[in-house]
């Protein structure tokens, strides 16, 4: 796996379209970390970016479970990245030191998959902040 960059890992999924489907996450097998702890966010209103932020050390694997989710990342070099989550079977891995903006569609539902326990102060909160740590 790609570690440092951020990058999208396509999931398996079991089933069929007469039956529905299935994808499994696994911590340490196609998750590159052990899970601390899940969330998800939705009815984000199409017109509002959030995100605005980068980790200190938290890692994540996020998944639009519903609708269409877009990342826009930036590393402290400059280098920028477009993902569109778009399917339930992507999952994007944003490793530590990334800023990201994020855009939803209407109804999205974003589920995270994340590396530490909340903590506000691995969070760069300010941008000039992150591109000088």
């Amino acid at each position: 796996m790609e570690k440092n960059n951020p990058h999208i890992i396509t999931f398996d999924k079991i089933g069929s379209s007469e039956l529905g489907y299935i994808t499994i996450a696994e911590a340490r097998k196609n998750i590159p970390f052990d899970i601390q702890r899940v969330y998800w966010t939705y009815y984000t209103p199409q017109d509002v970016t959030r995100g605005g932020h980068a980790h200190k050390k938290l890692q994540q694997v996020i998944f639009a479970v519903s609708g269409i989710i877009t990342f826009n990342t930036e590393d402290k070099e400059g280098n920028k990245e477009t993902f569109i989550l778009d399917h339930p079977t992507k999952g994007l891995f944003i490793p530590e030191l990334i800023w990201r903006d994020i855009q939803f569609s209407h109804n999205a539902v974003l589920l995270c998959l994340a590396s530490e326990l909340y903590d506000e102060n691995d969070y760069f909160r300010d941008f000039e902040e992150f591109k000088n740590y």
